[in-house]
């Protein structure tokens, strides 16, 4: 998906690519650390006046499965997202026009198995992974243990998701609640999966419902990047968890210039993490032992915490790439890019033509010349 989306997106932006990528990576990190900085200052005002004891014991084990097989990924979700955005590039630079129609021929073939293989087998994916944590009592066990500091994060996850949609709407001149008012079954679907590379295929329907004011090519571009590169939302709750942990285990925060470095660190690891369960924690393991000084028993309670949210972080991180898609769509109109004619619509199952399977090529050939 990943490759199939960008790659042939970059090379629609033509001699504007190299400018617009570097807007969209600008603002995934200015949102990453701004929502990092807006959960600091929460924690410094809220933490000391909670009182939360911990219990991670108890956990049931899953039987022994019977069956599995297992698919292992072609290659990991970075090495995907950086091949997309190299061959992008290069195609613009070297005027590979066969290569370019090439990748077009393959953003159709992957919106075919997207729309007819992944789409229908999400919705089982997410309930097996429900049951799953029913029954290793994750959700009965742990919840009453955070649960005041769960439903902070996710009160600061609407926050921010208001602050990003505000701010992009009025960049724009464009009605915010157009866009997000679409991203109920991207959100729900984030929730189950826990994941925003595996939502990638619902945002981009969702996305696709909010055009306009969105523009289709920042729609196709925006959100399967922003699915790797904005993590705004496990961002938030990944500092304030670490401020809570520090607080319960070490008896203190840590100071202000400690979570400031923390916090823009943290950002840039955020767009090196995989859009997976986990990814954004994981990746920054490093930073939580070197920069906070956690030992072992405290990164290990921050993985437990992390992963008992990490549904409703995801869940931020996939709607606050509409608002930055709605940013992005103002920032073309606003510097008179036009939107390529031959941008393929995404996902309107209700023309055949536009979702590219059995598209004529003759046909379009025909368009093309008359053009």
């Amino acid at each position: 998906i990943i490759i199939g989306f960008i790659a042939p997106s970059i090379t629609k932006l033509g001699k504007n690519v190299s400018r617009i990528l570097g807007v969209a990576v600008l603002l995934a990190y200015v949102s990453s650390i701004g929502a990092a900085f807006f959960s600091m200052f929460s924690g410094y005002a809220i933490i000391p006046n909670l009182s939360i004891a911990t219990s991670v014991e108890g956990l049931k084990e899953l039987p022994e499965v019977v069956f599995q097989l297992d698919i292992p990924q072609i290659m990991p979700v970075m090495s995907a997202l950086v091949l997309s955005v190299l061959l992008g590039l290069a195609c613009v630079w070297a005027k590979a026009d066969s290569i370019a129609h090439l990748l077009d021929e393959f953003q159709r073939i992957v919106l075919s198995i997207v729309t007819r293989i992944v789409i229908p087998l999400l919705p089982v994916f997410i309930a097996t992974t429900f049951c799953a944590l029913a029954y290793e009592g994750t959700i009965t066990k742990q919840l009453p243990v955070f649960l005041i500091v769960v439903l902070i994060v996710i009160v600061g996850h609407y926050i921010w998701l208001a602050v990003l949609y505000g701010i992009a709407g009025a960049y724009a001149g464009k009605n915010p609640l157009k866009v997000i008012r679409h991203y109920g079954p991207a959100y729900l679907t984030a929730v189950g999966t826990m994941s925003s590379a595996a939502t990638l295929a619902v945002a981009l329907q969702c996305a696709n419902k909010a055009v306009p004011p969105l523009r289709r090519d920042m729609v196709s571009f925006g959100i399967p990047l922003f699915a790797n590169i904005h993590l705004c939302g496990s961002v938030l709750t990944e500092v304030f968890f670490v401020m809570t942990i520090s607080q319960m285990l070490y008896g203190a925060m840590p100071s202000m210039g400690t979570m400031i470095l923390f916090c823009l660190l943290l950002g840039v690891f955020a767009i090196g993490a995989p859009g997976v369960p986990g990814g954004t924690v994981m990746a920054s393991l490093g930073l939580i032992t070197g920069v906070l000084g956690f030992d072992a028993t405290g990164t290990a309670l921050v993985l437990t915490i992390f992963a008992l949210q990490d549904s409703f972080g995801t869940a931020c991180n996939v709607t606050g790439d509409g608002a930055l898609s709605l940013f992005m769509s103002g920032y073309v109109r606003k510097k008179g890019i036009e939107e390529s004619e031959e941008h393929v619509e995404l996902f309107n199952a209700s023309d055949e033509t536009k979702l590219g399977i059995g598209y004529d090529q003759s046909e379009k050939a025909a368009e093309l010349s008359s053009e």
